[in-house]
């Protein structure tokens, strides 16, 4: 039995990592193999150039990178001087980018070739230096060789409670605001992660999500607790048909993945592929929708597809599925060390069954909100994060995601979760995807408006989606405002951009 690791930082269980199976666990990137010594050897030169530009315990190292092996040993790099990591999404705006940097006043971004300008242009006038992976110096940006062509750095010592890791959250309610990481919460939420799924016996996974980004961190640090020799095959950034090759000739056996990849590789001739050492996908960042599930369970019925669910303000893990235990639409039971409750929306426990607020308590919690006590304490309040979203626990403790509060709509004193109505929606074989709001209304208080993308060929009028909706859903929850769109808008991590549509409205 393993126990869970006390008083380490993350830099000291890298070392520790390599130590045990620096040469056999690896990364394959883009048919070159590297090392976790290999990697590791490379933090400690990018360290020792991260020291000569300034870098000193307790500062910020953005990385705002397309997924490679420079991403890890940036991490590392980072947390070897006793600095914090702040991953930055590659999809954030030149203005989400610069609130980002400025708010958090980073030092140093590191940064890939194709999304340069855009780094460069938001870290103008500000006291950060651009670092590029991939490309030459030039003027006013390092490049990441030349940093790795620096001395080995020393191992800093540091607290283990002390900020491993900002976070910028993804901004739908607002501003995005800085989640605060120590090296304990990481650790603790990957030590987690690598425990819940140490039965399964896989070794080869697949991985497209972004580092730069909270799963990404997770995973990162997920290796620093492996207890076997690991090969992952990572993707600069997903593709269907990169993927299903990879699968196929790595004979990848498991991977993460968000529900619009399993749509996406779904539309593809799957059965073409051979996925036979294929066995489980882990899908997490939104809700999977049911005939996704389904058509995955007809199609490739060897592998087994779970749901999981976090935020950042936890480390990204709340709940996993373990292997063999699907129960549909739940995404799973409270990770190890990890408790789950819901709460009532008018206070006190409820009930299993019952929806409520999604609230849980952890060793992966966040140390507050940068600069914002008074968000710290309403988020984290008796210890418990009050997550925002509506949910309910069934009598064995599956948690089961319904929405988050601040989308539900109150059409005539009855609560509509827009997810009910989405998961109706897109069962019309016209509908591609759905998006579902509220809008005021002076005889219901709020009215439901859905927002459509039909997919290709498709001539569905919005008259012929409403009457749909009214044949599949009651009188309260269906869409009397149907809104045909090209393109349904998403935030910069892949969720549906309800902000959006409602100033649209």
């Amino acid at each position: 039995m393993h126990s869970e690791p006390r008083g380490s930082t993350l830099a000291e269980l890298a070392e520790a990592a390599e130590k045990r199976f620096g040469s056999e666990s690896t990364v394959l990137f883009e048919g070159v193999t590297h090392t976790a010594a290999d990697i590791g050897a490379l933090g400690r030169r990018v360290a020792g150039g991260l020291a000569e530009l300034g870098v000193s315990p307790g500062d910020r190292v953005a990385v705002c990178m397309a997924n490679c092996p420079e991403v890890l040993a940036t991490y590392q790099a980072t947390w070897r001087l006793g600095a914090a990591v702040t991953p930055l999404l590659f999809l954030l705006s030149e203005h989400e980018l610069r609130h980002a940097l400025a708010d958090a006043r980073a030092a140093v971004v590191v940064t890939t070739p194709e999304f340069l300008p855009k780094v460069a242009t938001a870290a103008a006038e500000l006291p950060t230096q651009v670092v590029v992976a991939g490309a030459p110096s030039s003027a006013g940006v390092v490049g990441f060789a030349e940093l790795a062509a620096r001395p080995e750095a020393p191992l800093t010592l540091v607290e283990p409670t002390d900020l491993a890791a900002l976070l910028y959250t993804g901004g739908t309610t607002g501003r995005s605001k800085g989640v605060m990481l120590s090296h304990d919460a990481v650790s603790s939420a990957a030590w987690a992660a690598t425990l819940a799924g140490a039965h399964d016996g896989y070794t080869v996974s697949l991985l497209p999500l972004p580092l730069a980004h909270a799963y990404g961190l997770l995973v990162s640090a997920m290796a620093l607790h492996a207890v076997h020799p690991s090969h992952t095959v990572l993707m600069r950034w997903f593709d269907p048909a990169g993927w299903l090759q990879l699968a196929q000739d790595e004979r990848v056996q498991t991977g993460a993945v968000v529900p619009t990849m399993l749509r996406l590789l779904a539309a593809c001739p799957l059965e073409e592929y051979d996925l036979s050492a294929l066995r489980r996908l882990v899908s997490g960042s939104a809700p999977l929708p049911a005939e996704v599930h389904a058509e995955w369970a007809r199609r490739v019925p060897a592998v087994e597809i779970v749901e999981g669910y976090g935020c950042s303000e936890i480390a990204a893990l709340g709940s996993t599925t373990p292997t063999g235990r699907v129960r549909p639409g739940s995404v799973g039971i409270a990770g190890p060390n990890i408790e789950l409750r819901v709460e009532r929306l008018g206070g006190g426990p409820a009930a299993p069954g019952e929806d409520g607020e999604i609230c849980i308590r952890t060793p992966g919690m966040m140390s507050g909100y940068w600069n914002d006590p008074e968000s710290t304490a309403y988020a984290v309040r008796d210890g418990w994060f009050h997550t925002g979203d509506v949910g309910h626990l069934d009598a064995d403790g599956y948690l089961f995601i319904v929405d988050r509060m601040k989308d539900v709509i109150i059409r005539g004193g009855f609560n509509v979760y827009p997810r009910d109505v989405e998961e109706a929606l897109v069962a019309h074989p016209d509908v591609s995807v759905c998006a579902v709001i509220g809008r005021p209304d002076d005889e219901h208080g709020e009215e439901v408006v859905a927002f459509v993308q039909l997919g290709a060929g498709a001539t569905a009028t919005s008259a012929d989606i409403v009457e749909f909706g009214r044949s599949r859903l009651s009188a309260v929850k269906y869409p009397r405002e149907v809104h045909v769109v090209d393109k349904i808008p998403l935030t910069s991590v892949g969720k549906l951009d309800r902000k959006a549509l409602r100033a649209r409205l």
